[in-house]
C-alpha cells in the first residue's frame, strides 16, 4: 500500500485523533500554534475568578496533607500553563514559594514561561498535592460504535462502518453506555485518568469537562470540532480540534465525588450575585469592580453553559474529595 493510500484509507476514530491532533503537525502540537485559547474558550480563559478557586481548592488539599514542604500542582493538558500561572498569582508568596507546578502538554514549552513550571509530557510519580485536569480527558482520543460496529472516519470526515467491536469494548458499553445505536466508547478516557492518578501519592485529583452521566448519555453522541473560536465538522485532518464530551461517572473510582461546576465553584467562594447597590454610593470603584467579578462568576456557574460542567473528584491517601466532604 502506498504512503498516498494509507493517508485515504478510512481508520477507527481513535486512530485519526490522535493522528489529527497529537500526530506531527496535529492540532495541539504544532510549533507555533496559538494553543486552545485560540480555538475555544475555557473556564480558564473566561476569568481569573477561575485560578482564583482553584488556588483555594489547593491550599484546601495542603491543609488535609499537613501542609508539606513541597505541595504538588499537577496540570494536566496545561495548554499554555494559563492556569498554572494564574493559581501562582493568586496563592500568598509564602504557599507559592512551597508549590512545584507541573504543566503536562504534548506541545513545546512556550517561550518566556515563569521558570518556576515544569514542562512535562506526562504526570510525575509521587505527587503530593493536586492534580487537575481542566478540558483535558475531551481531547484523549477514542472510538466511536455504531450498532456494535466501529465507526471508520477518512481524513476529509467521510464515515464508513467497521469491524464489531472488540470484547473489552463491548464490556464497556453493556455497562456504560447500553441501548446500541451511536456511542462514543469511554474506555481510553477511564484508563487514561486511572493512569494520571496513579502517579497521586497523596492528594486531590480532579478532572473538569464537559460531561455525562449512563442515565443521559447522549443519543446521538457529542463528537464535534473548533476552529478559530467557532464549533465546525469534527474532521480529523489536523485542521481543528475533534473533541467528544466525557462519561466522567466511568471514570469514578473509590471515593469519587462528581459534582456540576455551579456547585465545585460556589463551594469554593465564587457567586455571581450582584453586589448591594447601596456600594455604588459609597464606593462607586469597588461597586464597579465587585459588578464585573459577579458578572465573570455568572459566566462560570450558567445553566445551559459553564456551570454544567461536571468535576470529578478523587481522593488518594486523604480522608475527603471535597471541602466539608
Amino acid at each position: 500500500m502506498s504512503a498516498q493510500d494509507e493517508q485515504t484509507t478510512p481508520v477507527r476514530w481513535r486512530t485519526a485523533m490522535e493522528a489529527a491532533l497529537y500526530g506531527p503537525g496535529g492540532f495541539y502540537v504544532r510549533p507555533g500554534g496559538p494553543g486552545p485559547a485560540g480555538h475555544f474558550r475555557t473556564s480558564v480563559h473566561a476569568s481569573g475568578l477561575y485560578a482564583g478557586a482553584v488556588a483555594r481548592l489547593l491550599r484546601w488539599v495542603d491543609a488535609q496533607l499537613g501542609h508539606p514542604a513541597a505541595l504538588d500542582l499537577v496540570d494536566m493538558g496545561a495548554g499554555r500553563a494559563e492556569l498554572l500561572a494564574g493559581v501562582l498569582a493568586a496563592l500568598p508568596a509564602e504557599v507559592a514559594a512551597r508549590v512545584r507546578p507541573y504543566a503536562v502538554e504534548r506541545a513545546e514549552r512556550p517561550a518566556g514561561l515563569d521558570p518556576r513550571i515544569r514542562w512535562a509530557a506526562s504526570p510525575p510519580k509521587g505527587t503530593t498535592g493536586l492534580l487537575f485536569a481542566n478540558e483535558w480527558l475531551d481531547n484523549v482520543p477514542l472510538d466511536i460504535a455504531e450498532d456494535g460496529r466501529y465507526v471508520l472516519v477518512a481524513p476529509d470526515g467521510a464515515e464508513s462502518p467497521g469491524g464489531p467491536v472488540d470484547a473489552a469494548d463491548r464490556a464497556w458499553l453493556e455497562r456504560w453506555w447500553p441501548g446500541g445505536g451511536r456511542a462514543e466508547i469511554g474506555r481510553a478516557r477511564d484508563e487514561a485518568w486511572a493512569a494520571a492518578v496513579a502517579g497521586v501519592e497523596r492528594g486531590l485529583a480532579v478532572a473538569v469537562d464537559y460531561g455525562h452521566t449512563r442515565e443521559a448519555r447522549p443519543p446521538y453522541g457529542t463528537l464535534t470540532g473548533f476552529r478559530g473560536g467557532r464549533e465546525v465538522p469534527p474532521v480529523p485532518d489536523g485542521s481543528c480540534d475533534v473533541t467528544a464530551h466525557v462519561a466522567l461517572d466511568a471514570c469514578g473510582g473509590p471515593g469519587s465525588v462528581l459534582l456540576t461546576q455551579r456547585e465545585a465553584l460556589g463551594a469554593l467562594g465564587v457567586s455571581g450575585a450582584r453586589p448591594p447597590l447601596e456600594l455604588a454610593s459609597t464606593d462607586p470603584g469597588a461597586y464597579v469592580r465587585a459588578l464585573g467579578s459577579a458578572g465573570e462568576a455568572a459566566e462560570l456557574t450558567a445553566r445551559g453553559g459553564l456551570g454544567d460542567f461536571l468535576w470529578l473528584c478523587r481522593p488518594v491517601g486523604i480522608a475527603a474529595a471535597w471541602p466539608g466532604g
